[in-house]
């Protein structure tokens, strides 16, 4: 494959016409942040009462289309990218051409220069990744976006991001933390985009074919065909990866993928982009295992390869296309974006069994087949205007609708591995979606202040149209309209000598009623009609600096306070409800530190590379990194008081080293250490996730320049670590052993 410069080509961050009359009505809430000013005001003057010259920390290049907008810090992103604004937010850019290609979508390498996110691995293409403390299953309490356009199934009936697209075509993975990204959504883990490839522009015709193999029946490959001709940029791929799975049976899986892309006037000032997509996924679901011993349990020390299920089965069938218009203007930029998803979600799951026990019973002689349908429809748009001349203030605003039409059915299936059956729960979903949000950065030489809002209107609706379980009671359904004003501020204060920057965020956000707490499926759990939408603030201080050539830091204290989440409560009579029975509070420190010690002594010089760190491409580099989250969370009220939440280690260090000459040699050696945690909220032994360090290395190689040719390979926890980093209601999900891959690829 290409290098960024020349692959990626043309990025952008693209331009934008005024968005009227945003906002009609906006709660006063900015006082209560007023006291958040006065420590980074009073250092706002030098000792003579001059205000200090504003040093920007110094950047690396990420190739753009957008001339003024092609220069993005890393790994940090810039105060102003594009229509988005990150004055005062903690933010991380994951730069994969970094790192030797990752195979296999290995996240656990792909995350690991990300302090916060913390993983919970599985052998499936499926992905779950959580946030400092916050539940990871499908990254449902984080914004998870492509080229900026969301891609959970739903934003809020259902959010769970059963899609990723394959890393093969992701440049870059943008993160800004917390409540800080009210420019992308109310979530309170954060927005989280991958930035994939357009065409190149320095040739008509290029393209490349790559091929791994590895353990387990694993095989991938990732073809690309991309150039320039005129106006018009192309770039299409096809992707594929199988793999039997760790398990001796039913671990399986096989994906497809498929993308094209037009960008007409990509080096002009006004550039349209067209893309389609589809992906299709298959996975077996092996079921879980158990420490228990005795009939018919499968047990994870003496039969960690064994299937506790042979019949479930897990299908992802998914077609996007998209519009997007970037106008380039003398004092700002504008983007519109517009997009159709229809995404289907199946499961075959067989009846009877338990936590690590085989199916048994007249339950294990039929399963349950379910269907779920979101049709999207979304649109977009923002405007970035600067004012007050070059470096002043800057003003940023959009809006967004959103659609979903979610048809859902469970089936009884007569047998063990139907795939039809009687139709016992059905249901009609819709979501329709409307926030307006702006933001305005505010400069006062050193010190910039960034006060955002967003308000948010939603009116989703649930109505079961057939439940058989509900004999004696009329079919339920739920309606909501809610109107959510969210506020936030960001500061920062840039330090003249030392390439070193303050920056302070607090910020609000919320987690509405998903679809499956809107109207329970199951018989004996009712609605709570007085349920509320989870509502959380979160504060963030921090540093960041660039003391010395190839020296980077970053390091922020943090505090997180989430009232009204939802679970279960059990009522008389065996019955149970949905209720707001729960608030938390994670606080903890966030830190990250890395080091060339091959880096240059010269104390100023240019940096025109897209490896972060200022690393420079055209010589040798050797990065040292570490970087960690020491994480104090509990419930301070509810059923679970005293409790630590699920999937919240107390701490999670990263570290390793990597080797780069230029394009043509990678090597990288990392480790990620997690401490024990939970995988429930009520911390039971069964659902106990012991700590574990698991270690990979991995290479690239560039034969000649003459011969386009690259190698490939690496050899994943490379200590063969026995470990599990997520459990099921079914039990233990165990996570790979030591395995390895080899790889080629032909670029022209």
């Amino acid at each position: 494959m290409t290098s960024t410069a020349s692959f990626v080509g043309q990025r952008a961050f693209a331009p934008l016409h005024a968005v009227q009359r945003m906002l009609n009505a906006v709660r006063v809430r900015i006082a209560s942040l007023a006291t958040l000013l006065a420590p980074l005001c009073l250092i706002a003057q030098t000792p003579n009462g001059t205000t200090p010259a504003v040093v920007q920390l110094p950047t690396v290049r990420v190739e753009a289309e957008a001339e003024q907008d092609h220069l993005v810090q890393g790994p940090f992103l810039p105060d102003v990218q594009g229509t988005k604004v990150n004055v005062g937010k903690k933010t991380t850019l994951l730069d994969l051409d970094a790192l030797p290609r990752i195979t296999g979508n290995n996240y656990r390498q792909a995350l690991a220069q990300a302090p916060g996110l913390i993983l919970s691995e599985e052998t499936s293409p499926l992905l779950s990744i959580g946030y400092r403390g916050l539940e990871p299953h499908r990254t449902q309490f984080t914004q998870v976006m492509k080229d900026g356009i969301p891609i959970h199934a739903d934003q809020f009936g259902y959010p769970e991001a059963y899609y990723a697209p394959p890393l093969d075509t992701v440049d870059r993975i943008e993160f800004i933390r917390g409540g800080s990204a009210l420019m992308y959504g109310p979530q309170p883990g954060g927005a989280l985009n991958y930035v994939t490839h357009r065409p190149r522009t320095d040739a008509q015709v290029g393209g490349g074919t790559l091929h791994t193999f590895g353990s387990e029946g694993y095989y991938s490959t990732f073809t690309y065909l991309d150039g320039t001709t005129g106006p018009l940029g192309y770039y299409g791929y096809y992707h594929h990866r199988e793999s039997d799975g760790i398990r001796s049976a039913n671990s399986d899986y096989r994906l497809d993928a498929f993308t094209g892309r037009l960008v007409v006037g990509g080096s002009t000032a006004s550039r349209v982009i067209i893309t389609a997509e589809s992906y299709q996924e298959e996975h077996g679901e092996p079921g879980g295992l158990t420490l228990a011993t005795g009939p018919g349990t499968v047990n994870y020390r003496t039969q960690r390869e064994t299937p506790s299920r042979l019949f479930d089965r897990f299908n992802l069938d998914r077609n996007a296309a998209s519009l997007v218009w970037e106008r380039d203007f003398s004092r700002g930029t504008f983007v519109a974006r517009l997009w159709a998803i229809d995404y289907t979600r199946r499961s075959r799951r067989q009846g009877g069994g338990g936590f690590g026990t085989l199916p048994a019973g007249t339950g294990a002689l039929t399963n349950t087949i379910e269907v779920q349908q979101f049709d999207q429809i979304g649109a977009e748009a923002r405007v970035r205007i600067d004012w007050k001349g070059n470096g002043g203030h800057v003003f940023t605003a959009g809006a967004q609708y959103f659609s979903s039409d979610s048809p859902r059915t469970d089936s009884l299936g007569a047998t063990p591995d139907a795939v039809a059956g009687v139709v016992r729960l059905a249901s009609q979903r819709d979501t329709r979606y409307a926030p307006v949000f702006a933001e305005n950065v505010f400069r006062f030489g050193a010190l910039s202040l960034a006060p955002g809002v967003r308000v948010e209107f939603i009116d989703q609706g649930v109505r079961e149209t057939v439940n058989v379980t509900r004999t004696t009671a009329p079919l339920q359904s739920r309606n909501e309209r809610v109107s959510v004003p969210l506020f936030g501020l960001g500061l920062a204060y840039d330090f003249p000598v030392r390439r070193a920057q303050l920056y302070l965020n607090a910020s609000e956000s919320y987690r509405p009623v998903v679809f499956t707490q809107a109207v329970p499926n199951g018989a004996t759990t009712l609605v709570n009609d007085d349920l509320e939408e989870g509502h959380a603030w979160q504060f963030e201080f921090g540093y960041r600096a660039q003391p010395a050539p190839g020296f980077v830091l970053d390091a922020s204290v943090f505090h997180l306070d989430f009232d009204n989440q939802i679970a279960n409560f059990a009522l008389p009579g065996g019955f149970s409800t949905l209720a707001n029975v729960g608030r938390a509070v994670h606080r903890g420190l966030e830190f990250s530190a890395s080091y060339d010690l091959l880096a240059r002594r010269a104390s100023n010089r240019s940096v025109t590379t897209s490896i972060p760190n200022g690393i420079d491409a055209h010589r040798p580099s050797l990065n040292l990194y570490l970087n960690g989250l020491l994480l104090d969370a509990e419930f301070k009220e509810g059923a679970n008081r005293g409790k630590r939440p699920q999937y919240a280690p107390k701490q999670v260090l990263r570290s390793g080293l990597v080797y780069a000459r230029g394009s043509v040699l990678k090597l990288a050696f990392t480790g990620t250490f997690t401490a024990d945690s939970f995988a429930d909220d009520a911390n039971t032994a069964t659902r106990y996730l012991p700590s574990h360090t698991v270690w990979d290395f991995t290479a690239e190689w560039r034969i000649s320049t003459s011969l386009p040719v690259r190698l490939m390979a690496g050899l994943n926890n490379v200590f063969d670590r026995d470990y599990y980093s997520r459990i099921r209601n079914d039990g233990i999900d165990p996570a790979p052993g030591r395995n390895f891959y080899l790889g080629a690829a032909l670029e022209f």
